[in-house]
């Protein structure tokens, strides 16, 4: 005799589908003790940055926080737009910068795990014009002699910025100031950024390849370097292979016009308080990526992006290349990217940090002396915005602010001892 399917089964087997369905979503939303964060010490980051809103340090900002896969805490605070009263929302769109270096090296390693190309290669076997370059070298006073780089840069020497490429600030920037290249900003020009690498090859760089940590142009050089060997412009590139995959549907080089809205402004610290920044051609400033040429995709800082698309990229590296299903990498690149590959070259802003492919490292807790794990991985962004990755805690974080230059503001010290004071287990 069958026996009947009653109401209790019912609800036990909606209860079973509910808790498969949350276990094969990533990032879907659950309460934080399910995954041993303290809601009510989670409060007080809450509080923090909205302080920092009604104090007039930040105009807002969106913080989000995933443990173990799933979303805890995804919270804005402040004003998109102050002049306008315009709320910051979950889903405000930011601008990147350098937290686009990421998502481009992993374009890099996708690549060689197509087989068209390894890290260990030359730049030149692929941009011919790097096959030689020249290394400026400083003199007495303002002088410098400019020399042959010792052998080629490599593909590797850029993914982890010891290709001794600047941002053109360095010791010939008189000829990186004539040829018209210097800071990161890239949305104003009218040129592909293929142009803009092949004629950085010919201006002398800050150091020989493999000497120093520089930061600076190279991961715009991977950008142009990705075009050639993949036959693809770097935005169709990357939609295909990373943020199409990965459902990074807000993430742009240049936003579409019905998103303008969501876009965040910029302010900047001054004397007198938060000021809307103004320089229409410049980096301090709101940007050519509604209105402009829409021609050069800087892989080195030309993203925007949300809080939540940024997430899914940072959920992909802490699942070893998944998410959702889809594989974008395999997890031993995962692993050769995020290990120091500094060796004995010095990690310019903080002890105990070293340098992956794409990723600064935490190697040593204690000489870094702020709250993480050893084994950490991330980086930011030149408007103020930040993330990490780690594993040990399996813990992502990413902060978006949109604020240049920021002074006298402790918000990313107080972000990371707000999040770690709420784990709990």
């Amino acid at each position: 005799m069958k026996k009947a399917f009653n109401h209790g089964h019912i609800i036990l087997f909606l209860t079973f589908l509910f808790h498969i369905a949350l276990i094969g979503q990533d990032l879907a939303k659950v309460s934080a003790e399910q995954v041993g964060i303290s809601p009510e010490r989670l409060e007080f980051l809450t509080k923090t940055l909205q302080d920092y809103a009604n104090k007039g340090e930040l105009s807002g900002g969106v913080a989000l926080v995933a443990r173990k896969g799933k979303l805890v805490y995804l919270e804005s605070f402040g004003k998109n737009d102050l002049e306008n009263n315009v709320p910051m929302t979950e889903n405000s769109i930011f601008r990147i910068a350098s937290q686009t270096k990421a998502i481009v090296s992993v374009g890099v390693m996708i690549l060689q795990e197509e087989g068209k190309l390894l890290i260990t290669d030359p730049v030149g076997k692929y941009l011919s014009a790097f096959m030689e370059t020249k290394v400026a070298v400083k003199e007495e006073g303002d002088s410098y002699t400019i020399v042959k780089a010792e052998r080629p840069i490599t593909i590797r020497d850029l993914l982890t910025h010891t290709s001794g490429v600047s941002y053109g600030s360095g010791i010939a920037q008189d000829l990186w100031k004539e040829a018209k290249i210097q800071g990161w900003y890239f949305a104003d020009r009218d040129e592909p950024i293929q142009a803009t690498v092949n004629r950085m090859a010919g201006l002398p760089f800050d150091a020989q390849p493999g000497e120093q940590f520089v930061y600076g142009y190279s991961t715009d050089i991977l950008g142009a370097l990705i075009e050639v060997v993949s036959g693809e412009p770097l935005d169709v590139f990357l939609e295909k292979n990373v943020l199409g995959p990965l459902g990074m549907s807000d993430t742009h080089f240049y936003l579409p016009v019905e998103k303008k809205d969501r876009l965040a402004v910029v302010y900047s610290a001054t004397e007198n308080g938060l000021e809307r920044a103004s320089n229409p051609g410049g980096m301090v400033g709101q940007g050519a990526y509604v209105d402009g040429p829409k021609k050069s995709f800087s892989g080195g800082a030309g993203l925007l992006s949300t809080a939540m698309d940024y997430a899914k990229f940072l959920q992909m590296m802490l699942n070893k290349g998944t998410f959702n299903g889809k594989r974008i990498i395999s997890p031993k690149t995962v692993e050769l990217m995020t290990v120091n590959h500094l060796r004995d070259i010095k990690y310019p802003w903080g002890e105990g940090t070293g340098f992956g492919l794409g990723f600064a490292t935490t190697e040593n807790l204690g000489s870094r002396g702020v709250l993480g794990s050893e084994g950490e991985y991330g980086w930011g962004g030149a408007y103020h915005s930040t993330y990490w990755v780690d594993p040990i805690e399996e813990l992502i974080v990413a902060y978006f602010t949109q604020l240049i230059p920021a002074v006298n503001i402790d918000d990313h010290g107080k972000l990371r001892a707000l999040v770690y004071q709420a784990l709990m287990d």
